[in-house]
Parts: C-alpha cells; sequence; structure tokens
C-alpha cells in the first residue's frame, strides 16, 4: 500500500509552478512581472483599491455587519443596555482643570472676549461633568449585576468614545465584567475610549451598521446630556418605538432640566405632531441608581423580568456604602 503524500506537496510539480523561462523567450519574465503587479492580479479579498469602488458598497455594508455580528456572538453577547452621551463631557476633574487654565488666561488678558465665552463655555461643561460620574456608576450597576441576569448576559454598550461613552464603559471595567464599544471611522481619527473590552471594540464605517448593531439586542436605551450624536440616536431610536417597527424598550434621559431646553416633548404633542401616548415611549431620571431600578422595574411590570428579585437593590445598596465610606 501506498503512503500518501503530505498534504500539500508533490514528488513532482505541476508545470504552473515554473513560469515560462527567458531561454524560451526573452520576453516573457517581464511579461509576467507585469502580469503579477497588475491591481487585476489581485485577490478580490486583497485587493482595497477593489473593496473600496462604489459598486462595491453592498458588500462592505455586509462586511460592516457581519464582523461585528459573528464576534459578539462568539462572545454570548445576549442583551445589551445603550449608553449614548456627549463626547465633550469630561470627569469633574479635569472639566474643572480646563476651567482654570482658562481663567488664568483670561486673568492675563481680560479683554480677549474669545477667551472670555470659552470660559463661559467651559463652566456649563464643568457643571454637567457630574453626569460622567452618574455614567460611570451606571456602567458599573450594569457591570455588576450583568452575569446574573434572567435570559442571557447583560452588558453596557457604547459609541466607543470618550466622555459619557467612556464613563459607562469605565464603570462596568471597574466592577469587573466586560463592556462593548461600536466605534466609527471619521476623517479626523478617533480613538477608542480604553476601558472598552479590546476584544469587544469594534471599528465601524458605516453609521447605519452601527446603528443596527446598537438596536440588535438593546434592552434599554440611556440618554445622557449630549450633542448631535446623540440626538441623532435618540430620536431613531424614539422613531422606531413609535411606530413599532420594533417593539418598545425602556427610553432613560438622564439630566430633565438639559432635555427639557433641547427637546420639548409637550409642545410637541399639544401642536398635534404626535400622539399624548408618544409621550409615554420615555422619561427622565437623575441618578444611576434610578436609571437601573426603573429599567428593571419596567421590564418586571412587562412579565419579563431581567433580573432575580432583589439583586438590582441589593447591587445599589452596596454602591451607595461604598460611595459614603470613599
Amino acid at each position: 500500500m501506498k503512503q500518501p503524500n503530505p498534504v500539500g506537496q508533490r514528488r513532482r510539480s505541476l508545470p504552473q509552478r515554473h513560469p515560462k523561462p527567458g531561454s524560451e523567450d526573452p520576453q516573457a519574465p517581464a511579461q509576467i512581472k507585469a502580469i503579477i503587479d497588475s491591481p487585476s492580479y489581485l485577490a478580490a479579498d486583497r485587493d482595497p483599491d477593489f473593496l473600496r469602488r462604489q459598486d462595491m458598497r453592498g458588500l462592505r455594508l455586509m462586511l460592516d455587519y457581519q464582523k461585528a455580528q459573528q464576534l459578539l456572538v462568539q462572545h454570548r453577547v445576549a442583551h445589551t443596555v445603550v449608553v449614548f452621551g456627549g463626547t465633550r463631557l469630561p470627569e469633574p476633574v479635569a472639566a474643572r482643570r480646563n476651567c482654570d487654565a482658562l481663567s488664568a488666561a483670561l486673568a492675563a488678558a481680560p479683554d480677549d472676549h474669545e477667551l472670555a465665552e470659552r470660559l463661559a463655555v467651559a463652566r456649563r461643561v464643568a457643571e454637567k461633568s457630574r453626569y460622567y460620574d452618574v455614567a460611570r456608576e451606571l456602567g458599573y450597576l450594569i457591570g455588576r449585576c450583568g452575569e446574573h441576569a434572567i435570559g442571557g448576559r447583560i452588558m453596557v454598550m457604547t459609541g466607543g468614545g470618550p466622555g459619557i461613552m467612556e464613563a459607562a464603559n469605565r464603570g462596568a471595567h471597574e466592577a469587573g465584567a466586560k463592556s462593548i464599544g461600536l466605534n466609527i471611522t471619521l476623517p479626523h481619527e478617533q480613538y477608542p475610549n480604553p476601558y472598552v473590552s479590546p476584544e469587544l471594540c469594534f471599528s465601524f464605517h458605516y453609521f447605519a451598521m452601527r446603528k443596527l448593531h446598537f438596536l440588535l439586542r438593546a434592552r434599554a436605551l440611556v440618554a445622557f446630556p449630549g450633542g448631535y450624536g446623540t440626538l441623532d440616536e435618540l430620536f431613531e431610536v424614539l422613531t422606531l418605538a413609535q411606530t413599532r417597527k420594533m417593539d418598545p424598550v425602556p427610553i432613560v434621559l438622564v439630566g430633565e432640566a438639559y432635555w427639557r431646553r433641547v427637546f420639548d416633548p409637550d409642545f410637541v404633542v399639544a401642536e398635534g405632531m404626535i400622539d399624548p401616548e408618544d409621550r409615554e415611549l420615555f422619561w427622565y431620571a437623575e441618578s444611576a441608581a434610578t436609571v437601573w431600578r426603573d429599567i428593571v422595574k419596567w421590564y418586571e411590570i412587562k412579565g419579563e423580568p431581567l433580573l432575580p428579585p432583589g439583586l438590582v437593590d441589593e447591587v445599589c445598596a452596596a454602591c451607595a456604602t461604598a460611595a459614603r465610606s470613599a
């Protein structure tokens, strides 16, 4: 009985393993090199210029979706609480440091009106920087509870960037839990925050695919004060819930004073642009414990509990005790 050849090997190589020699045709080596160096000869999956063509957009959309999808499934990501908020809301110590630097600069140039306006804005940002701590605590609470969730682990998911997103990922990290970041490629480089779990941080090309992944596993959306990006995500979710394109989920707006200036739903109802019941798609909250308790309570009322009875109160109480001791 003959022994099989090792995989990929032959005792005698096939003719195509050897290029046509120059001894047979002096021009052959140069022509072969020109063929191999031609972009058309690159395999399609190794040709970035081909993949970036306009008529390959459908394939790129599929790849943008599929890579994150496969890895999320591989890491058993069942459910998420999606946290949105401003990238410009740093932790309080950084906000105060910025105010101090601008105050010193203005003291040296008291007639600089642009500097005075920058300081006024910085002070308003510093006042709202407390929401960084709220988002951080929320991430911690979810991280502490996530492994005990009914029906599969619940994890924090953010856009992966700085500010409020960093805070939520940071809280989960401090709880010893993994968390997810869906970053987006932009004309100016955007770094992920350092608290996202490396194996669960993704870089999307298309906002559409990123938004799809935000909502595919979402059990709740929590929106902190933010700008256009936060508003975009919030109103998209409200529209999908209003039209029942997706099943309603808890939508919590943190910082009622901010949100009522940005968006007046009572006015929109009074003007007949939405129904009164559409105003019930979301509610306001101020603290991390209230946000998390309200989300858990919403599912209990629905008859689909997220957590074992009493767990959220136990974790919130422990977190509050630790905060008082710090």
